[in-house]
């Protein structure tokens, strides 16, 4: 993978193995000489992720909306800075420059991330992996979420398997590279009841 697109909070959380996770993930990224595609931001997950990075000769690529820009959140040391106008505009661009995407904490602009680009790969729009780092547990409860969707009939197993979850940055990258989409995953037809 030469470039991965990190979603995550622009706090840190209440946990400290969230920053933990995401300066591992940063410095891997950088020393597997994986370019970093984030949302732009110097604060909370993201500030760290990126400046970890960043320490290890990284390259860093920051996608950021103008209005964000006004209120000065954008790291002054990121390898580029793309401005774009919206934030859908952020989130195609960040797609486009992307070979992976993973999910780490945040809040609901991280999960609106995660489920949309889950979403294209459901629809057959990309083929790309796509994780989530469940660091400190964090995504426990949205798994389990999940997996009970799965049990409903509301998310086919096939579409469930579109997504890798790790605890760890490691494992998760490495998953990742494995990764080959679900049989069946883009078969529309066979999938959409009539």
């Amino acid at each position: 993978m030469k470039s991965v697109a990190v979603f995550c909070g622009s706090s840190k959380g209440r946990n400290g193995l969230y920053s933990a996770a995401a300066e591992e993930l940063g410095r891997l990224l950088a020393r597997r000489g994986t370019t970093l595609v984030y949302g732009g931001g110097n604060v909370g997950l993201m500030g760290v992720l990126a400046r970890a990075a960043l320490s290890e000769g990284g390259r860093v690529v920051g996608v950021i909306p103008e209005h964000l820009m006004a209120y000065e959140v954008a790291l002054p040391q990121a390898t580029e800075m793309r401005v774009v106008a919206s934030m859908h505009e952020r989130k195609a661009l960040m797609a486009d420059l992307s070979e992976a995407f993973v999910a780490l904490p945040g809040g609901l602009g991280t999960l609106e991330e995660l489920f949309e680009v889950w979403t294209w790969a459901q629809l057959g729009l990309h083929r790309k992996p796509l994780g989530i780092l469940d660091a400190g547990g964090y995504f426990a409860p949205l798994v389990a979420f999940l997996d009970h969707a799965v049990s409903e009939g509301f998310v086919r197993p096939v579409h469930r398997g579109l997504v890798v979850v790790e605890n760890a940055p490691l494992p998760l990258l490495e998953a990742l590279e494995r990764y080959r989409p679900p049989e069946g995953a883009r078969d529309l037809a066979r999938w959409i009841e009539r």
